[in-house]
């Protein structure tokens, strides 16, 4: 698969491009959504030995998925159940004429206190792989916490390799420090006793993460989010992809690797075809992100499992209760919307007096 081939056109397609975006504009008609999220104090099943005590979004971790066209008009009420203060951040929108909706307190609005609602109201612009996110003491509620979700914005004139895709995953990074994992409202500071020691691809870690199921001839786009406080480098075994959007925006020259390095609030999107049957893994290259408080394996590691390769005894993941939605693979195939996802939810926990934040 030839980037060169699948990104040239010359003059005549451009002009036809363009045509049929001046037609288009005339016809298309922005959708309007109403979601309504609240947040909640759950306790998330991280692997064994750490339960993580989390703010999370409809009460999973990660959020739900936000699925919308580009253009379209949202109205989001989040309503705080928890006994802290929050606001969400929808990073990476330009919020043109509606800054008062960027969701950053003291700056664009006051906290959503406890047992408040705000509602936010703007456009999705622009396209690309977005994400949500709390921006009330971010080293804690977004860093372990939990406090994030995807929102994907589908473009108005997608690329054509964008076309062949026929699978998708959202795979979202995070850390955990397990010091701090029944004290809501400390942890995440430079100055506090602790580190990270847990490695985490949409919430869990090994083995508790699931594998990619695809078939040889599929089309794969994955889509990394830097949603943690950590910087992550994820690896590819037996494949290579291209590199063909960065923070949701198509690279004017998508490039070939089989490693990818990216921090906090960073996107990357990879495709790549599965043409090399077999199971592969797909991790973290950051060594100690492979580990789970310092015992390998562990971490932030899936495997993609190639339909038909036959399920040998001592398989890691032979037996699997397999979540074939665990990378949101389910729901971007579904209507656009609003999409929970029970497999994330966590355990209600009973309310008790708060810390510092």
């Amino acid at each position: 698969m030839e980037a060169r081939m699948l990104f040239r056109g010359g003059v005549g397609v451009l002009l036809g491009s363009v045509l049929t975006a001046l037609v288009g504009a005339g016809v298309a008609q922005a959708a309007e959504h109403e979601f309504e999220m609240t947040i909640d104090d759950v306790t998330i099943d991280v692997v064994d030995g750490l339960k993580y005590h989390s703010f999370a979004f409809n009460g999973q971790v990660p959020g739900p998925l936000i699925h919308v066209k580009e253009g379209d008009d949202l109205s989001i009420t989040v309503t705080n159940l928890t006994a802290l203060p929050h606001t969400v951040h929808w990073h990476g929108m330009y919020q043109r004429e509606t800054w008062k909706m960027d969701g950053v307190p003291a700056i664009t609005q006051k906290p959503i206190e406890p047992g408040e609602s705000f509602t936010y109201k703007f456009k999705a612009d622009p396209s690309g792989s977005m994400w949500y996110h709390c921006h009330v003491n971010v080293n804690e509620h977004v860093a372990i916490r939990g406090m994030w979700g995807p929102f994907i914005v589908d473009p108005k004139e997608p690329t054509e390799l964008e076309k062949r895709v026929t699978k998708e995953f959202v795979m979202m990074m995070n850390t955990y420090d397990s010091n701090y994992a029944d004290k809501p409202g400390f942890g995440g500071m430079p100055t506090e006793e602790g580190d990270m020691n847990y490695f985490a691809m949409n919430g869990r870690s090994f083995p508790n993460t699931q594998p990619m199921r695809i078939e040889e001839g599929d089309v794969v786009r994955v889509r990394l989010f830097g949603a943690g406080a950590g910087i992550h480098a994820m690896h590819t075994h037996g494949h290579t992809f291209w590199v063909t959007h960065k923070d949701g925006f198509p690279l004017p020259e998508p490039y070939r690797a089989d490693t990818v390095l990216y921090g906090p609030g960073e996107r990357y999107d990879l495709i790549f075809e599965a043409d090399n049957p077999g199971r592969f893994i797909f991790h973290d290259h950051m060594d100690t992100h492979v580990t789970n408080n310092g015992k390998y394996p562990g971490g932030v590691v899936t495997v993609m499992e190639y339909a038909g390769i036959p399920v040998d005894d001592w398989y890691a993941w032979k037996g699997i209760d397999f979540d074939p939605n665990y990378f949101y693979t389910e729901s971007l195939k579904k209507p656009h919307g609003m999409h929970n996802h029970d497999g994330f939810k966590g355990t209600p926990v009973e309310k008790r007096k708060r810390g510092r934040r």
